[in-house]
């Protein structure tokens, strides 16, 4: 379980595929505090570390989080935002993440907000997944790349977030472009809810 709050972001130093697998290995600041078996979102998949080697780490994607998600799209170079799990005893800063990402989206708008930017991400359109809480609502919260955030202007695809400097600087929301592929979460209490109004 994760809050979306990112610790900072990871690089890609090596990519490796093995059949419908990719291995990515990774570099970041608290790679001597991780143990081999423990979860660790990147980009908001959660994914298991497999190897240690020095400061680099590695995790495993699989064809179905490949095929859900960003990772097949990255590079070796490219920044990854990462979060550890959360502690019991801490504060729930951002919202309840499972790391669990449900689709991509695309970024089709960037506008500033006198400070801040306002980014605008469009997802496939599909009533039988929103009909299942695949969806998102005005000041509702929803996972980007692993960033728990607070849903602006929503319609029945699209939706707006806010990001302001600090987040910018310390994601890898500074590389995101019109175009740019996020991985998104939706609320996992609107799922819960939804599902409930179907039984």
């Amino acid at each position: 379980m994760f809050s979306g709050i990112i610790e900072e972001f990871a690089t890609v130093v090596a990519i490796h595929k093995d059949r419908d697998n990719i291995d990515f290995t990774l570099t970041c600041s608290f790679v001597g505090e991780l143990n081999i078996d423990q979860s660790v979102a990147h980009n908001g998949v959660c994914l298991t570390v497999v190897s240690i080697d020095g400061d680099k780490y590695t995790v495993t994607a699989m064809k179905e989080t490949l095929d859900r998600t960003n990772l097949g799209l990255l590079k070796v170079g490219d920044k990854v935002n990462i979060e550890r799990s959360m502690l019991m005893n801490g504060r729930l800063d951002g919202h309840i993440v499972q790391g669990h990402v449900d689709e991509t989206a695309r970024c089709i708008a960037m506008d500033d907000a006198n400070g801040s930017t306002y980014f605008t991400f469009e997802y496939k359109e599909d009533r039988e997944m929103a009909r299942k809480g695949y969806f998102t609502v005005d000041k509702g919260s929803v996972t980007v790349n692993g960033v728990s955030l607070t849903v602006c202007n929503p319609t029945h695809n699209t939706f707006q977030v806010a990001i302001i400097p600090y987040t910018m600087e310390h994601t890898n929301f500074q590389d995101i472009r019109i175009g740019t592929v996020v991985n998104l979460e939706f609320d996992i209490l609107g799922k819960y809810i939804a599902r409930l109004q179907q039984l």
